[in-house]
C-alpha cells in the first residue's frame, strides 16, 4: 500500500481554514503564524495535484474538489482522535475487548438494551459475543477465552452472581395427537412421542439436559430450529418463552398440559474470567448486563443519544 502524501495536520488545517473563514483566523485558532498555515494548504494542494481552495474576494473558499475531500478528511481526522484517545485509555486500564460469551437460552432483547446502552460508553472497546449452549459456555469460560459469562448452570469453581430466571415451557403443534388426548398429560405420555432437544455445543462432557429418554427424538443445532420444527407438528420440546411469544400468540404452538414439569425456570447466572482483573469497560459492561436483566421484557427502552 501505498504512503499517505498527505498528512492528518495538513487535513486539520485545512479545516480550520474553512471552519474559521481565513488562513488568518486559522492561523489564530491553531496559534500558528499565517504563513505557516498558507504553506501547509499551498502544499497539499501540490502534493494532491488538484486545487482546493479558490479566492473570492478576501475569503477562501472551497473549490468543488476541495469540497469532496474535505467532506471525507473530516471523517479522516476523527478517526484519527478516537484512536488516539483509545491508546489512551488503554494505557490507564481501558480494554480494548471485552469477549461475552452467552447461553443461546437467554433473552436475546436482555443482550441488546444492554449492549446499547454500553455503546456510548465504550470509549472504543469492543465487545465479541459468542453464544453456545449448555455445557459449551462452561467449557469457553473454563478455557479462558471469555471474560463474562452468562449460564444456565452453576460453573464449578466460578463464583457467578445470580440473574433472573429464564421460563420454558413445554409445547407441541396444536394438532399434535398429545393434544388430542383432551386431557392432563402424563410422563408416560411424553415418552411415546417424539421429542426435540437442544444440542449441547460443548465437546468434553455433552449434556442431554430435558431430554426424557425417549427413543424417538431429534437432536437440532438450534433454540430456532427446535421451535420451527415443533411448529410443524415433528414433536414436542421444552423452548424458552421469550422464543416463541408471537408462535403462541399465534396459535402456532401450544402448552401440552403436563400434570407437573410443564414450566420450568432454571436461574441463569452472570461469571467472570477469575484468572483476569476486571478492566473498567468490563465492570461497565456487567454493570449495565445486571440493570437490564433485572428490567421486564417488555418495559419500555429508548436507546442512549449517541456520542461523537
Amino acid at each position: 500500500m501505498k504512503a499517505p502524501r498527505v498528512t492528518l495536520d495538513q487535513w486539520r488545517t485545512l479545516q480550520a481554514v474553512v471552519d474559521h473563514g481565513g488562513f488568518a483566523q486559522a492561523a489564530e485558532a491553531l496559534h500558528r503564524s499565517q504563513s505557516s498555515v498558507s504553506y501547509t494548504v499551498a502544499r497539499m494542494q501540490e502534493q494532491l495535484g488538484v486545487p482546493l481552495l479558490r479566492i473570492d474576494g478576501r475569503k477562501a473558499v472551497l473549490t468543488e474538489a476541495g469540497d469532496v475531500l474535505l467532506r471525507r478528511s473530516r471523517q479522516l481526522v476523527k478517526n484519527a482522535s478516537q484512536l488516539e484517545d483509545l491508546a489512551h485509555h488503554m494505557e490507564q486500564g481501558w480494554e480494548a475487548e471485552v469477549r461475552l460469551v452467552v447461553d443461546a437460552a437467554y433473552p436475546t432483547a436482555r443482550l441488546v438494551r444492554a449492549l446499547t446502552a454500553f455503546m456510548p460508553q465504550s470509549r472504543g472497546c469492543r465487545v465479541r459475543l459468542r453464544e453456545e449452549v449448555l455445557s459449551g459456555v462452561e467449557e469457553v469460560l473454563k478455557d479462558g477465552i471469555a471474560d463474562l459469562a452468562i449460564s444456565g448452570f452453576n460453573i464449578p469453581g466460578f463464583l457467578g452472581s445470580e440473574m433472573n430466571p429464564v421460563e420454558f415451557v413445554a409445547v407441541a403443534h396444536p394438532e399434535h395427537a398429545l393434544h388430542r388426548l383432551n386431557r392432563e398429560i402424563t410422563f408416560q405420555d411424553l415418552e411415546s412421542h417424539m421429542q426435540v432437544v437442544i444440542r449441547d455445543s460443548g465437546r468434553q462432557q455433552p449434556l442431554d439436559v430435558g431430554w426424557l429418554g425417549a427413543e424417538q427424538r431429534w437432536t437440532v443445532g438450534s433454540l430456532a430450529t427446535a421451535a420451527t420444527f415443533v411448529a410443524s407438528g415433528l414433536g414436542f420440546a421444552w423452548l424458552p418463552r421469550h422464543l416463541i411469544e408471537r408462535e403462541l400468540r399465534e396459535g402456532v404452538l401450544k402448552e401440552l398440559p403436563l400434570d407437573r414439569g410443564g414450566s420450568r425456570h432454571p436461574t441463569f447466572f452472570l461469571y467472570t474470567n477469575k484468572d483476569k482483573p476486571l478492566g473498567p469497560a468490563t465492570q461497565i459492561l456487567i454493570e449495565l448486563l445486571r440493570n437490564f436483566d433485572a428490567a421486564p421484557l417488555d418495559a419500555p427502552f429508548a436507546a442512549p443519544a449517541m456520542h461523537s
